[in-house]
């Protein structure tokens, strides 16, 4: 028996083959929060009886379902293939550095058609039972990445998805030793695209990539369940650095709205040779937005430099990924 509290709650995920169709999970997450939740329309008859004063339970009817909501986790040295090649579309086979134990991902942001997840949530009664939700077809559709002074890399996934399946068996979870990405790795680079240098005096950064879809797609013939969303907006990148004033090179960004590109990385411990755990986010152009240095007191004046990321007409944004993980 588990544990009767979230401390034997538990999380799954798989690639699905076909979207909204359960595949039984192989890969587990550590989460800190999950909020996915069942949605249902229900519609109730409004028709007059004679004497009747209260509605019938019996026409009431669900038309519609769908799932939608969030997970919050560390990102981690392992276990994060699947869920980065959901967010950013490419379809990522690991690349063996050398005959090392090392292996590259390298997630290009491009369409998220076909990819979509089995994501089950295993949910303890006070009993110790733990009772299963499988949410099927879950596409992401936003998330966001953080880190500041002292703290961890965090991320916070907004799902989409068909439908919730209480019926299907419990995987039993499993997990490989990892350890988080944190604040004591993470380096800010900027400059012209593959020579960026070390930006000093950031303090935190935050990134959102926003995936818009129709997620409406409900259509006659298919008992209330939506068929799988689609792209029908531009990809949205926003983002933001804190810093104390140590130089003006992002405010002088500011002034002339010139573009520089950006990489956001986290460098740990060795795998083999040369080869380090690595999370990377690189964006070819970003351009800032506001919030140019104030002074606002006796303290060290710290601007919250907002920007956007647009495309520089050649190199695609991306996250590179080593691990030691063979497969996503």
């Amino acid at each position: 028996m588990a544990i009767g509290s979230g401390l034997g709650a538990q999380l799954g995920i798989a690639p699905e083959v076909t979207y909204g169709t359960f595949v039984a999970p192989t890969k587990f997450v550590e989460f800190t929060k999950e909020g996915l939740q069942l949605k249902k329309t229900t519609a109730q008859s409004a028709g007059i009886a004679a004497g009747r004063l209260l509605a019938l339970s019996s026409r009431r009817v669900v038309t519609q379902k769908q799932v939608s909501g969030s997970i919050d986790l560390e990102v981690t040295n392992k276990a994060m293939g699947l869920i980065l090649q959901a967010l950013m579309g490419t379809t990522v086979t690991p690349v063996q550095q050398g005959a090392t134990a090392a292996y590259l991902q390298t997630h290009t942001l491009a369409d998220t058609a076909g990819k979509s997840l089995t994501v089950q949530v295993g949910i303890p009664l006070t009993t110790g039972t733990v009772t299963d939700k499988s949410f099927l077809g879950c596409k992401v559709v936003s998330a966001e990445f953080s880190c500041e002074v002292g703290g961890m890399l965090m991320c916070t996934l907004e799902l989409d998805g068909k439908d919730c399946d209480e019926t299907q068996t419990l995987a039993v979870a499993s997990y490989p030793a990892m350890s988080p990405f944190h604040f004591g790795q993470m380096a800010v680079k900027t400059g012209s695209f593959g020579t960026e240098t070390a930006h000093n005096g950031i303090r935190k950064v935050t990134i959102k990539i926003e995936r818009p879809q129709a997620v409406d797609r409900f259509y006659a013939g298919a008992a209330g369940l939506k068929a799988e969303p689609i792209s029908n907006d531009q990809v949205k990148i926003t983002g933001t650095l804190e810093k104390d004033y140590v130089d003006t090179a992002l405010d002088d960004l500011h002034t002339s709205d010139a573009a520089t590109s950006l990489v956001w990385e986290f460098v740990g411990p060795i795998i083999a040779l040369t080869h380090a755990e690595t999370f990377r986010m690189v964006l070819p152009a970003i351009r800032v937005d506001e919030a140019p240095p104030t002074v606002e007191g006796f303290d060290v004046v710290k601007p919250t430099m907002q920007f956007t990321g647009l495309f520089d007409g050649t190199n695609q944004p991306k996250i590179e990924y080593m691990s030691a993980d063979i497969t996503l």
